[in-house]
Parts: structure tokens; sequence; C-alpha cells
């Protein structure tokens, strides 16, 4: 379905590489997404009575949560995502960046290792993945120097990842101007579960309030931990991740040992009710 909308063999790619072209983020952005829903849909048919509580995606996956959650269409997605990587990709071109993973560190130790390092250049605390696991977005000197604060201060381990793109820092700011004049044209519903978003970790339940998150979303942080901690207050117990892999799992499991989590190739019968999708 994604060829046919996209006009090119995206299937081919995600089966047979090359990987360097996969992993292109124009490429890696529509193909995340085609697999997430690929999934969504197996999961609907291996359990076509469970009704999701809520829906949550991390950065790209928020977009596979609105899909979930009956915003958009599958199709409508796709055109986002596709167009979102290809500015993210531009932007890294016009205003180069980097990321880095952080573990073993606390939020405040990381806010002043930001702190410090921002002397250097744009730095910002991009996504807070799980308690002790955050991700750093800024500039490259600046990101080399938090590296070494971080280390200082005791870091686990730092580690730079193999991206040249500053996603959720000000470096995105072209480019979320640009998917934002693309989004005014894009229809919206109301949602029909609530979507727990990126920015603030708070239930959206209109497309008003959709369109909010997602003109912010590219260029501001991932609240990720307090998108949890927030599904775990309004009585939610049970996950399931729809996508490529179990990140998504193992950073809950750190946020809520208790948390029982699922997905569609191991979902057997008897998943608890309040389940987030």
């Amino acid at each position: 379905h994604a060829d046919d909308i996209l006009g090119f063999k995206l299937s081919e790619l995600m089966f047979n590489g090359p990987s360097d072209t996969l992993e292109d983020t124009i490429n890696a952005q529509p193909a995340i997404l085609a697999m997430s829903i690929a999934s969504l849909r197996a999961l609907k048919e291996a359990a076509p009575g469970l009704t999701p509580a809520a829906a949550a995606g991390h950065s790209l996956g928020e977009f596979s949560a609105l899909v979930a959650a009956d915003v958009i269409s599958f199709e409508v997605a796709l055109h986002l995502v596709r167009e979102r990587g290809r500015l993210m990709k531009e932007a890294g071109s016009t205003s180069p960046g980097g990321m880095a993973a952080i573990l073993g560190l606390d939020d405040d130790q990381i806010a002043t290792v930001c702190e410090k390092a921002s002397v250097d250049g744009i730095l910002v605390a991009a996504n807070r993945n799980c308690p002790g696991q955050v991700v750093i977005s800024g500039e490259v000197t600046a990101l080399e120097t938090a590296m070494a604060l971080a280390k200082e201060a005791g870091a686990k381990r730092v580690a730079r990842l193999g991206v040249s793109i500053a996603s959720h820092s000000p470096l995105m700011e072209s480019a979320n101007a640009a998917f934002n004049a693309l989004l005014d044209a894009t229809s919206c519903a109301d949602p029909s579960i609530p979507v727990i978003g990126n920015v603030d970790a708070n239930p959206i339940t209109t497309a008003e309030a959709i369109r909010s998150e997602l003109r912010l979303q590219m260029e501001r942080p991932v609240n990720w931990t307090g998108s949890i901690e927030r599904m775990i207050t309004l009585g939610i117990s049970a996950f399931v991740e729809i996508g490529p892999g179990n990140v998504l799992a193992a950073l809950i499991r750190r946020i809520d040992r208790s948390a029982v989590i699922s997905s569609p190739a191991t979902l057997g019968p008897g998943l608890p009710e309040n389940a987030a999708t």
C-alpha cells in the first residue's frame, strides 16, 4: 500500500536494502511508519476485541499513534512523515548537529551538563527516555563538550549517535516551520482514544490540540518518561508495542517494573484490560 501511495518500491527497500539507503531518514521514517501500521493491523486481527485505553508514540512513533487513534489516515501519515524526513535531512545539511545518549545521570545533572556546554553552542536534553537515560542534541562542539562533562559527572555510559541531525532541538526550527505549513493543509479528526503527547505528556483529545502538539513536536524535547508515567496515573497497566523491535518495551520496564508489555508477535489470549498502544 505504501508503495502505491509514494510511487516507489518502499517495500523492496525495506526487505532487501541497501541498508544505508533504507536508514536515510527520508526513507527510514516512512518505512518505520509502514511497519508499525502493518503491526497494528496484525494486532487487530489477533485481538479483535482489544479496545486501547490510549495511544502514544516516541517522536516519529507519534504519527503511528495518530493513525491508531483515527486522527489521520495511513495515507496522510505516510505523506507527512516522508516530508518530515526530507525536511529533517535538509536541516541536517544547513544546520548540522548531532545527538548523544547519556546513561546514569539524573535530570538535574543532565540540565547542569547542558547549561555548561551551551557556552559552546546550542544544546538541549532532547529525549527523556527513562530514568537514567537521556539523549542530548545540538551543535557538534557543544555536544562534544557535554559528552566530556557527562563522563566527568560520573555517567555510566556516553555514546554519540550515528546521526548528523540534531532532532528535537532548536536546530530543527527551519524544518519545523516548513512542516507546519504542510500541517496547516492537513485535515485532522478528534482522536477516538486519548493520545498522550510527546511535548507535555498530557492526554490530547481534540483535533485542535493535536495540531498544537505537532507544531512543536519536531523542535521540542520528547518526554517519554512523563508520557508513560501519565498513562500509569490514568490507570493503564498494560502496553502493546507496535513497530520494529522492542526498544520502547525496555524503556517502559525501566519506568514501571510492574507494567505488562506485549507485542503483536507475542500477543495471546488474556491480554489485560486498560492497554495502551
